[in-house]
């Protein structure tokens, strides 16, 4: 049997990362398989070096540009992560492509544009979103680094998140204990159902 594909999704400073760890230490614990963390974006990459300039440093790129970066990551890493599935393996995705999506449409682009870049990539056993208000988020520590931590943005995008949660996305309070919002995620992964195949994204 192939591993668990799961993807975790949120605004910024949602609790995402740490989230990530402990789910990848659980699933690793209870399933007895190896777990694995991929980051989106991957900043160790090519197109991720250049995303990180963009996200940290001001590097100016057209919102179109960057959202093709953001999809050409994802897919740069996708063979890895499918290869570890295929040997039984459970793989944990800190964002994935509906991250891509909202943050794009976010920006004012069409859904149906944002969503074209994806088409095709494997779709997850399940789909965590975690939610937290813009404001709670941006008292948690480090907010405001990086390019797109503003309150404002992050309310557009949390509108568009919740919008596409109802359909793709199992919704998970973030705004408890750390240790809450992981039983929370515990309790949801514990249900899903491994299939052989993957789906393949067609759309939102």
């Amino acid at each position: 049997m192939r591993g668990r594909f799961i993807a975790i999704e949120g605004l910024d400073r949602s609790g995402k990362s740490t989230q990530c760890d402990r789910l990848v230490a659980h699933l690793t614990e209870t399933t007895g398989n190896k777990t694995h963390l991929f980051k989106f974006p991957d900043r160790s990459t090519p197109m991720g070096q250049i995303i990180n300039q963009y996200l940290t440093s001001g590097v100016a790129l057209s919102d179109q540009a960057i959202h093709l970066l953001f999809s050409a990551n994802r897919w740069e890493r996708i063979e890895d992560i499918k290869a570890l599935l295929e040997k039984g393996e459970n793989v944990v995705l800190d964002r994935y492509y509906i991250s891509g999506i909202v943050y794009t449409q976010a920006k004012g682009l069409e859904r149906q544009w944002c969503t074209n870049p994806d088409l095709g990539l494997p779709v997850p056993d399940i789909t965590l979103f975690l939610t937290v208000s813009p404001e709670v988020a941006s008292q948690r520590g480090a907010y405001g680094e990086e390019r797109y931590e503003k309150i404002a943005f992050q309310k557009r995008v949390a509108a568009l998140f919740h919008e596409v949660a109802q359909r793709n996305c199992i919704t998970v309070d973030a705004s408890g204990t750390e240790e809450e919002v992981a039983n929370a995620i515990n309790q949801c992964v514990e249900t899903v159902q491994i299939g052989e195949a993957l789906d393949k994204f067609s759309g939102l």
